[in-house]
This record gives structure tokens, sequence and C-alpha cells, in this order.
């Protein structure tokens, strides 16, 4: 396993249209890929499914084709989406080996494993593919990144030994989420003597900007860290937690995130009491604790922007009452010229079965809908 333990999650990149992830900066992206690797960190995480499905191809022009093989570490993943049979599986394997210009992946996930997709994954016998993959030299590590509840987490690895590594979700912020589980999920890898992989440590951005009384308590300790560099520790500081994946959309924030990992030191008790507390006052505030991952957006056959409509709610709710008219109010009138009101929406449930977060995204929606007025 990689010694640093910070990877460079490439699900959120800088771009040149915000309305197209897939017009990645890639001027600004080789900048963040050369400050990632002079201060000794390897590890990126990809995705077929990434940066409006640009991801992969992506990370041949920033990463394999400028650095060699031994400089990097390179993690992708297999979506059930994506395959129909079981040839398929190797199709689009092989089809990831010449997009990325690797030979091999040094880690390999079977992607968004749940209740849902586990079902296609055990028919298509994934796997077991994947053993194979890994006999066959083509993949070095093997593990799945996972979405649902410790027990049936305990169900996966039972029915599958032989995985390397886990990738949860995992911050300080769904620590004793019903929901999200990540104290028990995390509980249910030690057992298996899993080393464990953090995906959304600041949870879609959300540990990066608190309220003021929130932010106070964190910076009574460290006045001079940055807020996020919180969520990102405290996941770092878990002693089988051997990798936190954080994405950058632009410089400024891969500098920040390097500054404190570079020489990484782990929470004490203090820390640890400290976020906490901010749990608690966050716990109270969101309305509706949606990432903004966006795999909800595939499914939806109405083609809802949910998450930026959620966002919108969220802020919108922390507004001064009483104001006949907020900039969130405007985003959503202008939003809904172009795309599909919240009040829209069929109620076919297929966002909910796509959801990390196990949210109730229609009645969410109806919320909205009543809020903004359509």
């Amino acid at each position: 396993m990689a010694d640093k333990k910070m990877g460079f999650g490439l699900m959120r990149l800088p771009v040149l249209d915000e309305n197209d992830q897939s017009t990645i900066d890639i001027e600004q992206t080789c900048k963040m890929v050369d400050s990632f690797i002079e201060k000794g960190f390897t590890y990126f995480d990809t995705a077929l499914m990434y940066m409006g499905d640009s991801c992969e191809s992506a990370v041949k022009t920033v990463l394999t084709s400028r650095y060699p093989r031994d400089k990097y570490t390179l993690a992708t993943k297999m979506h059930a989406a994506y395959v129909k049979t079981a040839e398929d599986l190797d199709r689009v394997f092989a089809e990831q080996l010449s997009r990325t210009g690797v030979e091999y992946f040094d880690y390999y996930l079977i992607h968004y494993v749940g209740r849902t997709t586990y079902k296609k994954y055990n028919r298509l016998d994934t796997f077991n593919w994947l053993k194979e993959k890994k006999a066959q030299g083509l993949v070095k590590k093997i593990g799945f990144s996972y979405h649902d509840s410790a027990e049936f987490l305990e169900t996966v690895l039972s029915e599958n030994p032989g995985m390397d590594f886990v990738q949860l979700q995992i911050n300080y912020l769904d620590w004793d989420s019903e929901g999200v589980q990540s104290r028990l999920c995390y509980q249910v890898a030690v057992d298996h003597n899993l080393p464990v992989v953090v995906m959304e440590p600041v949870k879609g951005g959300t540990l990066s900007k608190l309220s003021p009384q929130a932010e106070t308590v964190l910076k009574e300790r460290h006045p001079d860290l940055s807020i996020t560099s919180w969520a990102m520790r405290f996941c770092a500081s878990l002693e089988n937690v051997f990798m936190v994946l954080s994405g950058s959309s632009n410089i400024e924030q891969m500098e920040d995130n390097l500054s404190y990992m570079s020489d990484f030191k782990p929470f004490d008790a203090d820390e640890f009491d400290r976020v906490k507390k901010v749990a608690e006052i966050i716990n109270s505030d969101v309305h509706i604790p949606c990432t903004g991952c966006g795999y909800c957006l595939g499914p939806c056959p109405q083609e809802i922007p949910i998450p930026k409509y959620f966002s919108l709610y969220n802020a919108d709710r922390k507004e001064v009452s009483g104001n006949d008219w907020t900039p969130q109010m405007g985003y959503y009138d202008n939003t809904v010229k172009v795309r599909t009101p919240a009040g829209q929406c069929i109620k076919c449930g297929k966002c909910e079965e796509a959801c990390p977060q196990h949210l109730p995204v229609i009645k969410h929606l109806e919320e909205v809908a009543e809020y903004f007025g359509r």
C-alpha cells in the first residue's frame, strides 16, 4: 500500500464550461498532477463515469503519458451500468486499459456495490472475474466501492473472500449517520482485516463551508488550518484507513490539501471531540444532506438537476427570513427555464435507487417544488 495517505480523486476536476463536465481544463489539471507527484503522492482514482465519461481518457493526457509507470498508482472501476453480459466485462476492461494508457491497474474496484447492483454483479460472476484479472497480473489489488448498510457489507465480504481492500464513504458528518453508517461499515472492514479507502471525506464540499458557529469550534484550536483540513485529517487518522481520496476543482484546493497532508499529523482526543461537536451543529441545520455526487442524474427520465435544486434549497433555507427575493430564487427561476422543474418529478424512484446517501429524493423534490413554487 502507498505510504502517503491522500489520493487524487478525479471525480471533480476543473472544467472550462461548468455546464459540461467533459470539458476538463487539461492545463490546470496537469499543474495539479505535477504538484501532487512532486510532494511524493502517488495514488490516482478514476472511473468510467467520471467527468461525463471523459475522465479515463484525460488520465492518459495528464498522467500516464507524462510520467514513468513507477511514479504513480492508478485505480479505476467496473460499473454495472456499462455491462450486460459476462463478455462485456472483458471488453470494457480492455477499453479501460487502452483509454488510460497502462498495461495493468494497481487498484481495480467493482463500482457502487449495494443490494441492487450486487444482484447483477453476482449474475455476471464479477467478483471471480476480478480475481482472475489479479491472477493474470492485470490488476495488483482488488476491491469494491460500497454504498449500503453495514449489515449488507458483512454479507458481501463473507460471500467474497480474497478482496484486498474496500472503499467506503467516511466523514465526520456521516460517522454516526443511520443512512450512510460510516462508523459501522468501517468496523465491518476492520473485523475482516481489510484496509479502507475513504471516499467523500468532505461530503461533496459540505465540510469545507461551515457556519460561523461551527467554524469557530475548529478555528479555536487551529486558526491557520483550513476548514477542509479537519475533514481530511479526521479520515486519515482512522487506523485502518490507508488512503483518503480528495477531489480538487482548482490548483488552490490541491495546494491546500498538500500543505497539511504532506506531513500528516493524526488527530488527538480534543480534535475528535471538536469535529463531533461540529457534526452536531451541522445536523441541526442542514435540511437535505445531499453530497452533490450526481449519481441520481443519469437514471432520472425527466432529467431533473436534482443536486443543484437541493443545493439551492439548502442555501436558501439559511437566508435571513422575510426576504421577498434571494439569489437562490433567481438561480432556480433561471434553471427551470432550460431544465425540468422539481415539480415535474414522476415518482419513478430511480433516483432513490441510485442515491448513495439513501435519501428520500422524491419527498425532497416535492419540498423543493413547494418551496420555489414549481
